[in-house]
């Protein structure tokens, strides 16, 4: 079995990626909707961040998520914070989702933080996605209706394109002019070849 680590930045099209493994026969786990989940379920999580930040943090035991990211995208040492917290119980989640998929050639998961998280140290193959900003500006105000200074202050708590393409394996372009499907095809033949040899 071979762990794909696909990233990329914040509106660059990483599930997209992702979605469309998955309809190839790849299992891919998703960290952020897992956080979200452990963030209400672990009774841990809830202490350290209520201690944290205050009560005001949760309502009716769930997490108010545009609280905590207005805290966290702000604040370098709040973000910190967070995910030294919530890091460790997703990676633990992982490698028991992991251990159920023995059967599989290729498993993936999806995180946007990926090197800066330490998780590239459990992939075979890292895979960025990658969109100029003003694409990515674009796609969360259209999809999320964030303000654009709260986008480009996700962005730059982030490592940079430049940054990311360097320590990737591959990158996969999705700027809506190179198709993605080609791209991921291309890779998956690769490694195909490179498993079989």
């Amino acid at each position: 079995m071979r762990v794909l680590g696909i990233t990329g930045g914040i509106g660059s099209g990483k599930s997209v990626v992702a979605k469309i493994l998955k309809m190839l026969g790849i299992s891919v786990y998703d960290t952020d909707s897992v956080s979200k989940k452990i963030c209400n379920s672990s009774q841990n999580i809830r202490e350290k961040l209520s201690e944290k930040f205050g009560s005001v943090l949760y309502q009716k035991k769930k997490l108010n998520s545009s609280m905590l990211a207005s805290l966290i995208f702000t604040q370098a040492k709040h973000l910190e914070f967070v995910n030294s917290v919530i890091h460790s119980e997703v990676l633990c989640d992982f490698f028991n989702w992991k251990n159920q998929q023995k059967k599989k050639t290729f498993i993936g998961i999806e995180t946007s933080i990926l090197f800066e998280s330490g998780f590239d140290k459990w992939v075979d193959i890292t895979i960025n996605v990658y969109a100029p900003i003003q694409i990515r500006i674009q796609r969360l105000q259209e999809k999320k209706s964030l303000e654009q200074k709260d986008i480009l202050n996700r962005i730059n708590n982030q490592l940079t394109d430049k940054e990311r393409i360097a320590k990737a394996n591959y990158t996969i372009i999705n700027d809506d002019k190179y198709p993605i499907l080609p791209q991921i095809e291309k890779l998956l033949t690769i490694l195909f070849k490179f498993l079989s040899k």
